[in-house]
């Protein structure tokens, strides 16, 4: 027999506890992935397969760059590459890296990136894998801003302002016609339609009045090239990349939660309105960048994403990932054009623009039988 002082239940321990005695706090949950914080007010998540996949990516870059420098008559061999990338090396090498293949890959990998930045923010903000730049005709846009600047102010109003100017000209008036903004895929899309055709007429009449010296060059400007490019273009759109990724990385954060709705976006103080204004000026910026170093270049800013999303499997608009992606689609595409057979000597923006337009008829009928359009 028990001893009625040898124990006592658990409720009566219990009972005979300090009353004013707090419970203890439980662990705060963890979350399910890894975050990086940069400072109090910036905080990335590290998915895993993001990291593997943004690991390949990198490493396909790498070989399609050092395939860039490589191939073709001029090409350095992979033998002497790092000696000649270090300053050393025979004179004929020396020259075809500074003055050849060296500019123009540092401008393809730039514009790549740059381009995905572009159309993942857009994506984002959009709620829309159809509400591209390209698709919106912001693209087309810069171009005609870019020619206007060339004939009507030559050396007074330098393209990358005009190319702006074109671009962001382009989205207000997509926006108004619209009438519900950015909002609705269907009216986004036809709007974007008829920007692009009226951008685009306007652009081959710039180019039918010109010299034909200065037209040639305007043409092969206009449907996007990586030829003839310099280290001056390198610098503008690397410029634009260090002054925007930081920019891209502080909003990062709002344009992940703007996804979920303006709603709970707002509740939980990220501002939808205003940080879907700052993103989509980023992305005019970005994307007139771009076109003033290479020619509106199609459905890189458009593909990107989407296949940055498909192969990471991560929530989000996986930018860092979009602009690997978009660097290998271009360097890729700009090294077919140089040494394929079928594409040799076309400009870089037709290849794009071939595989793109694929690719959104593929995005249409999507939508389309998901009823979103």
């Amino acid at each position: 027999m028990n001893h009625p002082l040898r124990s006592a239940s658990a409720s009566d321990r219990a009972s005979e506890a300090p009353t004013g005695t707090p419970p203890e706090p439980s662990p705060a949950p963890r979350p399910p992935f890894p975050v990086l914080r940069l400072g109090r007010r910036v905080a990335l998540p590290l998915h895993r397969r993001s990291l593997v996949v943004g690991l390949l990516v990198l490493v396909l870059l790498l070989a399609a760059a050092a395939a860039t420098l490589s191939l073709g008559r001029l090409g350095v061999p992979l033998t002497q590459l790092p000696a000649v990338l270090s300053g050393r090396g025979e004179a004929t090498h020396l020259f075809a890296l500074e003055r050849l293949r060296g500019p123009r890959l540092s401008v393809a990998v730039g514009t790549g990136v740059a381009l995905g930045l572009a159309g993942a923010l857009f994506q984002s903000v959009t709620r829309n894998p159809l509400g591209s730049p390209d698709v919106i005709g912001l693209g087309a846009g810069a171009g005609a801003g870019a020619a206007l600047a060339a004939l009507m102010f030559p050396g007074i109003v330098p393209v990358p302002l005009g190319a702006l100017a074109g671009a962001a000209l382009a989205v207000v008036v997509v926006a108004a016609v619209t009438g519900t903004g950015l909002r609705d895929p269907g009216r986004l899309i036809v709007a974007g339609i008829g920007v692009a055709a009226m951008a685009q007429a306007f652009t081959h009449f710039v180019v039918s009045v010109m010299a034909r010296d200065k037209a040639s060059v305007l043409a092969a400007y206009v449907n996007g090239s990586l030829g003839a490019r310099s280290w001056e273009h390198s610098t503008t759109i690397w410029l634009t990349l260090a002054l925007a990724i930081p920019l891209v990385v502080a909003l990062a954060g709002a344009i992940t939660v703007n996804e979920m709705g303006d709603e709970l976006a707002d509740s939980l103080g990220a501002r939808a309105a205003s940080s879907r204004t700052a993103a989509v000026v980023l992305s005019v910026v970005l994307s007139a960048a771009a076109v003033s170093v290479a020619g509106p270049i199609a459905f890189v800013s458009l593909t990107a994403p989407q296949i940055a999303r498909r192969l990471s499997g991560a929530p989000g608009p996986n930018l860092a990932l979009s602009g690997l992606v978009g660097a290998l689609l271009l360097v890729s595409a700009d090294l077919a054009v140089q040494h394929a057979p079928v594409a040799e000597g076309l400009p870089v923006g037709v290849l794009t623009l071939a595989i793109g337009g694929v690719y959104l008829g593929y995005l249409l009928i999507r939508e389309w039988r998901k009823g979103r359009l």
